[in-house]
């Protein structure tokens, strides 16, 4: 090989070197991103610490710690620029938070009539539709789970979040309505044992009932669910139009009790007017008389003869007003 061609090699070597391992070896990482570096294969680690010794894991029983126990990962944070070797590679995650149908299958996009509809069977043998929304996002303080620990995350996520959905769903019972609150005369004892009707009274419990059960999955699969918001519950066509009758019904009978509760608190309310104008009316016609009756013994005390004096007075105004006047005779 002449001189030339020699130098030729080393000096094209050189630049692939410097484009490739030089020029090449720097990143950056955006502000909704966080990045995790491996060194032949390896992530690199902080110390012997594991998840189990990070607050994620205290939603997880005794069981589920000894399975999910993940090494905690040097995380690169926003910024840059950073630099790698070539044995090193960069793995780029966004955090961003990302909202996605319950019914959304990710290993069947076509399941549950195309990710819009969650069937699931009530605890009287009804099988509803569940439609809602989820949030999530991936967790940085797992990022082991996400990256390395679980091969499809998301998949694990719904997976999860559906079965405890629906464990919940054919176990759900309503809080019981003291005996003493139900009128065992109208529809409301009937209404309250189905459960369709229980479930739809209590969304909100069954929402936080969810939150609550998923907070685990940081721990269990690198992302958390930040919330889940079920918007309805249909069941199917002819246990609708029941329910429809039912619910029509009770709502009838809830509203005639009403307005007769209304129409009798307004008759006592009125009866209660008509007692206090009719005593306001009598105590306007005894005070005269009280007053009189103190005047007249206050002049009697200080004058017997005047008081007969004012009582001669008073019978021949009466007598002055009469126009027939009868009188005993002896």
């Amino acid at each position: 090989m002449s001189p030339e061609v020699l130098t030729g090699v080393i000096l094209g070597f050189s630049a692939w070197f410097v484009v490739r391992c030089i020029l090449g070896g720097f990143f950056t990482v955006d502000q909704n991103q966080r990045a995790v570096k491996t060194s032949f294969g390896r992530a690199q680690r902080v110390g012997n610490a594991t998840t189990l010794q990070d607050p994620i894991a205290e939603s997880l029983n005794d069981d589920e710690k000894k399975r999910y126990v993940y090494p905690q990962v040097r995380v690169i944070p926003p910024g840059g620029p950073y630099f790698k070797w070539p044995w090193e590679r960069v793995y780029k995650v966004s955090i961003a938070t990302s909202t996605v149908s319950m019914a959304y299958d990710p290993t069947s996009p076509t399941a549950n009539q195309g990710g819009t509809i969650l069937e699931a069977v009530t605890k009287d043998q009804l099988n509803t539709g569940l439609s809602g929304q989820i949030r999530y996002r991936v967790s940085e303080r797992n990022l082991y789970a996400y990256l390395f620990g679980v091969k499809n995350p998301i998949a694990h996520v719904m997976g999860y979040f559906v079965s405890v959905l629906r464990e919940r769903i054919a176990n759900f019972e309503a809080p019981k309505i003291p005996e003493a609150d139900i009128d065992k005369s109208s529809v409301t004892a009937v209404v309250q044992g189905i459960s369709i009707n229980d479930l739809r009274k209590n969304l909100r419990d069954i929402n936080e009932h969810m939150d609550a059960e998923c907070r685990s999955s940081a721990a269990r699969y690198g992302m958390v669910l930040d919330a889940s918001l079920i918007t309805s519950i249909d069941p199917p066509a002819d246990v609708e139009s029941a329910l429809a009758a039912i619910n029509t019904a009770h709502n009838q009978v809830s509203s005639d009790i009403s307005l007769a509760q209304a129409s009798a608190d307004q008759k006592i309310v009125q009866s209660r007017r008509a007692v206090e104008i009719e005593t306001l009316k009598a105590q306007a016609e005894v005070e005269p008389l009280q007053r009189l009756a103190t005047q007249l013994g206050a002049l009697k005390a200080t004058d017997a003869d005047s008081l007969s004096i004012y009582v001669r007075n008073v019978k021949l105004a009466l007598l002055g007003k009469a126009q027939r006047i009868i009188k005993e005779v002896k």
